[in-house]
């Protein structure tokens, strides 16, 4: 297997207005939380609250394009939200490979982002096979 256990990777994604904008284009998710401005202080947020989606996003470009093989595909992911992202903000990424089973040639990683605040907006765990 090409990815090894314990192996770290890292990464920073920003969710600026080309992210936002074009994940609003493709998936017309125009829910009020995410694109008013006052509704979203209303309720509670410092501001418009970005697409939990969007890390998703992020999550298949890591995979698809930062691993040392793009001989992989996704099995299964999940993702918690624990914090809110907002339009600007710089997300630290984080992956261990946790798991593997070699007779399926199958990786477990473990991830999160982190905001400038240094706390967690999201964490989870990602499966993914290697083909070789």
């Amino acid at each position: 297997m090409i990815l090894q256990e314990n192996q770290a990777f890292t990464h920073q994604f920003k969710v600026d207005d080309r992210v936002y904008n074009g994940f609003i284009s493709v998936f017309e998710d125009r829910n009020a939380l995410h694109t008013d401005e006052v509704f979203a202080k209303n309720k509670g947020f410092q501001s418009k609250v970005m697409h939990g989606n969007i890390l998703n996003g992020f999550l298949s470009y890591f995979i698809g394009e930062l691993l040392p093989t793009e001989e992989v595909m996704i099995l299964s992911q999940t993702i918690n939200f624990k914090n809110p992202v907002y339009l600007d903000d710089v997300l630290n990424f984080e992956a261990v490979v946790t798991d593997q089973s070699e007779a399926v040639q199958v990786n477990t990683l473990s991830f999160k982002f982190i905001n400038a605040d240094l706390k967690t907006v999201a964490s989870g765990k990602i499966q993914i096979k290697e083909f070789q």
